[in-house]
């Protein structure tokens, strides 16, 4: 019987997302790459290593596309990368796949939530000098 094979354990058969993940106004791709780097990373260190082409296959991306988002991730605060190295069997140094750090999402709700305080400022100063400007023409001095 095809169906004779073990179920891994239940812990070993999802991963948890943040709720807070859908407040921070990510692109679909980006959620896409985030949801695969957590699926990937060790629980322990929040790490893992997946090269863009293994994502790409799993989320159905091209490379570029793949770094593109994963270049929004680290724009967001939600991981950081870092290149790594290998050294082959004939002693070679060659570059090996990234290193993703999953970074706290409150690092990343905090960022969101300042640029969003910015943006408010810079609005509203906008506004205050339009007016200005507005309440200068139908008064010229």
């Amino acid at each position: 019987m095809l169906w004779n094979c073990a179920k891994p354990p239940a812990a070993k058969r999802f991963f948890p997302l943040p709720n807070e993940i859908f407040s921070l106004g990510l692109s679909p791709g980006a959620l896409a790459v985030y949801s695969y780097l957590l699926y990937c990373e060790d629980r322990k260190t929040y790490q893992c290593y997946p090269s863009y082409t293994s994502i790409g296959k799993s989320v159905s991306m091209s490379v570029n596309t793949v770094r593109k988002y994963v270049a929004e991730l680290e724009e967001q605060g939600l991981v950081v990368t870092e290149a790594t190295s290998i050294i082959t069997k004939d002693g070679r140094k060659r570059n090996g796949s990234l290193r993703y750090t999953i970074l706290p999402i409150q690092n990343a709700v905090d960022i969101h939530n300042q640029r969003q305080l910015q943006r408010l400022e810079e609005t509203t100063e906008r506004m205050r000098v339009a007016k200005k400007l507005e309440s200068s023409k139908e008064h010229p001095a």
